[in-house]
């Protein structure tokens, strides 16, 4: 894992734990039900990450895109696959996506560089 992926990933599940101390029964309910959208259900799981995707780079959050590039990848979709859903992603959002796409291919780009 590179550095930046891992202290990406060190930092969230720092702060995802700090949130939950916190004991506050809507943050606690919010976060069980966004790990719940993404199980298995009528839709697999890689779909899912995908659809999540989708809806970070039109939403333009880095970090959730960072986040649903490496889950793709770990629930082994390709990188033409990637593309393919990044153009939706393009076409729904427009070119205010443009530079989270680049973000977004860069993180792709780290990512494979680690297999």
């Amino acid at each position: 894992m590179s550095e930046r992926l891992k202290e990406f990933r060190e930092f969230r599940e720092k702060m995802n734990a700090r949130i939950l101390e916190s004991g506050n029964l809507e943050v606690k309910r919010f976060f069980a039900l966004d790990s719940r959208a993404y199980e298995e259900g009528a839709l697999p799981v890689k779909t899912k990450e995908l659809l999540g995707l989708v809806a970070s780079l039109v939403l333009r959050c880095d970090d959730c895109v960072t986040y649903h590039i490496v889950r793709c990848r770990e629930e082994g979709v390709t990188r033409e696959e990637l593309f393919e859903t990044f153009n939706v992603a393009l076409v729904v959002g427009g070119s205010i996506t443009i530079p989270h796409l680049r973000r977004a291919v860069a993180t792709l780009d780290e990512v494979e560089a680690l297999r």
